[in-house]
């Protein structure tokens, strides 16, 4: 019965998704740059911006596909690719890979129109759909960054450094820290900081290990999770724009600060002083993408669905966690105050993504509404009460602190035992190859 209304909800989703990605192509256009769909368009032949990703979501793709079925689509993955590097290093352009990827993911689009029927079709596009979604998900994002630089020219950095002082400028000591550690700290960071997805990708492809044998997906899963924090993430770039302390405070340790837009060349070694803050013009190409973190609400999801899987993925999903914090901190990237927010974001879709698949009930409705509130109150509070904040950190501090973990705290009692058992596999019906 509830099933019913979750294809039509979920229908009306992508209807909307399909127009919010042309729009966004529009709105590039506008600025003078291919947006999302040129972008990814133009990678079927020419050197890809990240080719780990198009083959994260190859990954993604072939859950779907028997074990045959995927030792061929990855030989002709690298294949496609061997003679993209031959043709490339021939007329001397630039190097990439994942062209390869990209050519099978359609190539399965093609086979599931033109071969396959009912059932088999839809999963084959739904993997489909998986694996475009993660990659077509980036050129989004870097679409959204360049709308946020240009329409929003001035930013509220001094408004959230001044509330940071509650939190003990937690960005100002993590790069000294990661200063400290040299450039092997720093290449570890900035690796982990970069390949987030890859790491969903990672996790996800446990959560659906069993979607070639059941013939289904599971109701929710991480990729879901990942594609609505940013989706929703940037939209909250607009209301509450912030570019970072690196670029507002100097150029620190790593020479990449504000240039002359900055107020002063403070990071990491000074915290700015307390004073009251002010909206501050700055230039139109960085991005206004700071409030929330979304490296963080990501890695936070990555943790979340981790937790039920083998040891190494736990593991890993910890050490993740901790690297990007350590990394948004580090890299002058982002306040504490971001990163507050960027978990109580996290687990309030989380937790309305769950209620999504399993119904909606009482609990559920409270717990989202309240993670809402919190977050909506946090960025009053950055907003309009930074230096009583910054006047009186050891009450204020504390209080963030505790907003975050009233959020979790509440996740886990509410969201977290109501997970089912996995269901029985159902037995496999025979495939048509994909040749």
């Amino acid at each position: 019965m509830w099933r019913q209304p979750r294809v039509i909800l979920w229908t009306a989703v992508s209807v909307a998704a399909l127009g919010f990605l042309i729009a966004l192509e529009i709105a590039a256009r506008r600025y003078g740059v291919p947006g999302p769909i040129t972008n990814q368009t133009r990678e079927v032949i020419f050197a890809p911006k990240s080719g780990p990703l198009l083959y994260a979501g190859m990954a993604l793709m072939m859950v779907v596909l028997t074990w045959r079925q995927r030792c061929i689509a990855a030989g002709a993955a690298i294949g496609i690719d061997l003679v993209f590097f031959l043709v490339r290093w021939a007329l001397d352009a630039r190097m990439n890979f994942g062209n390869g990827a990209l050519w099978v993911i359609l190539g399965c689009a093609v086979i599931a129109v033109t071969r396959r029927t009912g059932p088999e079709r839809v999963l084959l596009l739904k993997g489909v759909g998986l694996g475009l979604l993660l990659v077509t998900g980036r050129k989004i994002g870097d679409i959204w960054l360049l709308i946020t630089s240009k329409t929003r020219p001035m930013v509220l950095d001094q408004y959230v450094a001044t509330a940071d002082h509650a939190l003990g400028n937690p960005s100002w000591l993590a790069g000294r820290i990661i200063a400290a550690t040299g450039p092997i700290g720093a290449h570890v960071l900035d690796y982990v900081y970069i390949q987030i997805g890859v790491a969903a990708v990672i996790v996800a492809l446990y959560q659906l290990r069993n979607v070639a044998v059941e013939r289904r997906f599971p109701g929710h899963h991480l990729v879901r999770t990942f594609l609505v924090i940013g989706l929703l993430g940037p939209a909250i770039y607009m209301i509450f724009p912030v570019v970072g302390p690196i670029f507002v405070y100097g150029a620190g340790a790593f020479d990449t600060g504000g240039g002359h837009w900055a107020l002063a060349d403070l990071w990491p070694h000074t915290p700015p002083p307390i004073h009251t803050p002010h909206p501050m013009p700055f230039d139109e190409i960085t991005p206004r993408n700071c409030m929330p973190s979304l490296h963080t609400a990501w890695a936070t999801a990555i943790f979340i669905h981790s937790r039920r899987a083998p040891r190494i993925l736990r593991y890993g999903g910890t050490f993740w966690l901790i690297a990007t914090l350590g990394a948004t901190l580090g890299f002058g990237y982002h306040y504490g105050a971001d990163i507050i927010a960027g978990v109580v974001f996290a687990f309030t879709i989380e937790a309305a993504l769950r209620a999504l698949d399993r119904g909606w009930d009482r609990p559920q409705i409270q717990l989202v509404a309240y993670g809402t509130t919190v977050f909506a109150a946090l960025l009053l509070a950055y907003r309009y009460l930074p230096m009583r904040m910054a006047q009186h950190p050891w009450v204020f501090g504390p209080l963030l602190i505790l907003a975050m973990a009233s959020v979790v705290s509440g996740y886990l009692r509410t969201a977290e035992p109501r997970r089912p058992k996995s269901a029985p596999a159902q037995q496999p019906e025979p495939q048509p190859e994909l040749v």
